[in-house]
């Protein structure tokens, strides 16, 4: 019984401390779908960084929204 409070206790704790200081911002200013169309969040700009919105997002995020956005013209 001890082994599972003590369990439960590091699981509640760890749910703590990842959920705490999250403001809703983004690490990398191209995370953020706003800014997807800015020059410097695409090819060739973005890439000696490495922050270039399709890498930082994920490849099925990123081909989602290409996928909508040739929809939409």
């Amino acid at each position: 019984m001890r082994k599972l409070g003590a369990s439960l206790a590091s699981i509640m704790l760890a749910f703590t401390v990842t959920s705490c200081n999250f403001d809703g911002s983004f690490r990398y200013e191209c995370q953020d779908p706003a800014n997807w169309e800015k020059a410097e969040c695409n090819p060739p700009i973005c890439e000696t960084t490495g922050t270039c919105s399709r890498d930082l997002v994920g490849q099925e995020v990123w081909d989602e929204y290409q996928k909508s956005k040739v929809k939409n013209g």
